[in-house]
């Protein structure tokens, strides 16, 4: 059987079924020659690097407000890009971020290329953001591939090679359906596609403009398609991570370094993490250990925290750390498994009792 599908079925879809995005120009106005900023582009797509739309188009608001152009973000504070990000996670991503900024503004004069391969010179930026970069900021014809992409084209073309060993299949098949005109609003469209209809589970393939030609729903196996190589189960590692609230109301914090997970970002100190920590208080103090063990899930580990709480002086001076008034602490600039932590250690503060 054969796949006899067009772009163009797919982008009159789209025209009528777009989704709403802060960073998204709609079709209508791309038909009459606005095309978006492809700062706001390029933020958006690398924020939703492994996050959801829902959970990235209040941060990408958040940093258009404090950032709005390319220059502001280049010459802002590390400190504060951080701060901004935490909670979405994968946080090389903002480090990427800023050190992009930079080189824009100062090897490109803040203009973004229009050439994948240049684009793939900065950091952070791999083939397919680079791809959607320039296919919607610029209506370049490149071929965007993502998860959302995969899916779509192993189902319409019945591809039972198991990823990640058919991408450059699935990449030769979705190259050839990519169109030289509206070449953005494809690569949006046939991402939609699969966001939207064409689901990991229970596709809604009487609405698909492609239903006539997939030949995963004819050969009737769309819905276990891509086939994918079982994943490595998840190790697990251990750490004891320390709070200490000053009688005064201050919080010891650290900076940790700007490499690795959680690089650049606050948190409260503690030890390595690995099968067996060792314990590495940042003060000396009448620790009490909490009887909650914080549980949180990275890409490739199970990580298990355990948390020590004590209260301290103001003439205790700490090892590892420094002391943030409470005035300047705020819970939201810490990454995701620090906040679960500082909830922890809050709750059991709350019931000790003064120096």
């Amino acid at each position: 059987m054969n796949v006899n599908i067009t772009a163009t079925e797919l982008l009159n879809w789209y025209d009528l079924n777009f989704r709403q995005m802060p960073w998204r120009t709609p079709p209508g106005d791309r038909k009459q020659g606005f095309l978006p900023d492809p700062y706001q582009i390029w933020l958006s797509e690398i924020m939703l690097q492994q996050t959801t739309v829902k959970t990235v188009e209040a941060y990408f608001k958040k940093f258009l407000l404090k950032w709005p152009t390319i220059t502001d973000l280049a010459s802002a504070e590390d400190s504060e890009v951080m701060a901004a990000w935490a909670g979405l996670g994968y946080y090389a991503r903002a480090r990427n971020l800023l050190k992009s900024a930079r080189i824009l503004v100062t090897d490109y004069q803040g203009v973004f290329p229009k050439n994948i391969e240049e684009l793939q010179k900065l950091p952070g930026i791999g083939p397919y953001t680079s791809a959607a970069i320039a296919a919607i900021s610029f209506d370049l014809s490149a071929t965007v591939m993502d998860g959302n992409v995969e899916r779509v084209i192993s189902r319409i073309h019945a591809i039972k090679k198991p990823l990640p060993e058919s991408k450059p299949l699935l990449f030769q098949k979705a190259k050839i359906l990519t169109p030289t005109d509206r070449a953005g609003d494809y690569a949006q469209a046939i991402m939609d596609l699969g966001a939207t209809i064409c689901t990991p589970r229970k596709p809604k393939c009487d609405s698909c403009p492609w239903t006539h030609g997939c030949l995963g729903r004819a050969k009737g196996i769309a819905q276990k398609l891509p086939i994918k190589i079982p994943k490595k189960q998840k190790v697990s590692r251990y750490g004891v991570v320390y709070v200490v609230k000053r009688e005064d109301g201050a919080w010891l914090l650290e900076r940790r370094v700007n490499k690795g997970l959680l690089g650049g970002m606050l948190g409260w100190p503690g030890s390595e993490w690995s099968e067996v920590p060792y314990e590495k208080p940042p003060l000396d103090a009448n620790w009490t250990t909490s009887h909650s063990i914080v549980h949180h899930i990275f890409t490739h580990f199970h990580l298990y925290l355990t948390v020590k709480i004590a209260t301290a002086s103001q003439k205790q001076q700490p090892k590892i750390g420094k002391f943030i008034g409470n005035n300047k602490f705020n819970k939201s600039d810490l990454p995701t498994v620090m906040r679960k932590v500082f909830e922890v250690a809050y709750n059991e503060l709350k019931n000790t009792p003064p120096l």
